[in-house]
């Protein structure tokens, strides 16, 4: 019997995609992480499936041996060194093999980005060492055995519709990674020893063993000392502002700016305070309207997702991830790592509408728009990782809660609001949801 085994990122990815395939009739053994087995179609003919998960990369990039000793080498040297690759997860690595031993196939469900692609390739190295060397095991053509699912939500009609349209995985974009990673492993590692050597000979007091130096951590670490110096040197002074409010019989407070803003002197603040007190009659001088207008947002990336959420629900930018990733797992969002701002040509609008029909507060609004009311949202840009942030299937009240379904209905509001026309009067009531 042909055997085809899976590979997917996360152990819920795996099961999610084992319900799909299987129609929820797939048996479970191991645990961590877990295999499922099941019978299915596979390129015209009935085969069994595996399908497991690595949990991130199984790989890990270091120096070989001769070069670990900080006290023998010269950092210098490091830039030069050569590089290797070495078991980060060797029970992974051992899962990988007894379980893809005597497979036909392979087909990778990893995360559709760079580092996604480039654990495509870690898995490929335990299960089919052969196709790294042999390219036409791995590319279409009818000698193919590797092949790459490319999905951006956890729910089984986008797992069906991945399983139904099988590529290849992409070479480049895993060498990209491994460059960044050499790149990072070499000017990391150079200049963490070079400073702990120097700054432990200079100050014999200095309580760190290890100075750490990062790429990416260095240039922030200087933004966050460049704020603190301007915080510590900060002098704070006194002000004082005139701020009057008046009450309107039967229409409320009106309150009202001062041009002059700020005054240090509290004498002359006073003497103002002490005129507008002193005042039998106001005086309207001028009267200045102006219409404001609010378009359609563009479609979610993930930095939109994170300022709306910190402004909207005042969530910080790991909370925000963190339920976002959550509700990705569990198959209502799709992916939430994406900088695109512009849906495929293929994306299907409408249907991501419907699932939204059922709620009580937005489901009158959206049946509104279906089923040829909706408009295609503002221009923005795709940049081929993945779609924008969409909600993926309906959540009630009940199944959502705290953060998770806070963050939800943020997305599916600001979805809402990119596709509903410009003119259209709830579209107004779903954008002041979104203020």
């Amino acid at each position: 019997m042909v055997q085809v085994i899976m590979v997917a990122e996360k152990p819920s990815i795996c099961n999610a995609i084992a319900q799909a395939l299987s129609g929820g009739k797939h048996e479970t053994h191991g645990r961590t992480p877990p295999v499922h087995t099941f019978r299915g179609p596979f390129r015209g003919q009935q085969v069994n499936f595996k399908v497991t998960s690595v949990v991130g990369h199984v790989f890990s990039t270091d120096f070989p041996s001769a070069y670990q000793s900080w006290d023998k080498v010269d950092p210098g040297t490091l830039f030069d060194a050569p590089v290797e690759r070495v078991a980060e997860k060797k029970g992974i690595v051992h899962l990988l093999q007894n379980e893809g031993k005597g497979s036909d196939y392979l087909v990778l469900w990893l995360d559709c980005d760079k580092e996604g692609e480039n654990i495509c390739f870690e898995v490929i190295s335990c299960i089919m060492p052969q196709a790294l060397k042999q390219k036409e095991l791995r590319t279409p053509g009818p000698q193919q055995r590797v092949f790459r699912a490319k999905f951006s939500a956890i729910n089984p009609s986008d797992i069906q519709k991945a399983m139904g349209s099988l590529g290849a995985p992409n070479e480049n974009e895993s060498l990209s990674v491994e460059a960044r990673q050499e790149l990072d492993l070499k000017v990391g590692v150079a200049f963490s020893r070079f400073q702990t050597r120097f700054f432990q000979g200079k100050y014999s007091d200095l309580d760190s063993r290890i100075v750490s130096y990062g790429p990416c951590q260095t240039p922030t670490l200087g933004f966050c000392v460049e704020r603190h110096i301007l915080i510590q040197n900060f002098k704070p002074e006194p002000y004082w502002q005139v701020a009057p409010q008046v009450k309107f019989p039967g229409f409320g407070t009106a309150k009202f700016e001062w041009a002059r803003g700020r005054l240090f002197d509290k004498r002359i603040a006073a003497v103002f305070r002490q005129l507008i007190l002193e005042a039998s009659v106001l005086r309207i001088t001028a009267v200045h309207e102006r219409e404001v207008k609010k378009g359609r947002p563009t479609p979610m990336n993930t930095v939109a997702m994170l300022k709306a959420a910190s402004k909207q629900l005042g969530m910080g930018p790991a909370a925000a991830m963190h339920a976002a990733e959550n509700l990705y797992l569990q198959g209502y969002l799709s992916y939430p790592r994406t900088e695109s701002t512009a849906y495929p040509p293929s994306f299907d609008i409408a249907e991501q509408l419907r699932h939204q029909t059922r709620s009580p507060v937005w489901g009158n609004h959206v049946a509104d728009l279906l089923p040829n009311n909706w408009t295609r949202p503002k221009a923005g840009v795709d940049v081929g990782d993945h779609p924008p942030i969409t909600p993926c299937r309906y959540a009630s009240s009940s199944d959502l809660y705290g953060e998770q379904g806070r963050l939800y209905d943020l997305v599916v509001k600001h979805f809402l609001a990119s596709v509903s026309p410009g003119t259209h009067v709830l579209m107004c009531a779903v954008l002041n949801l979104l203020n």
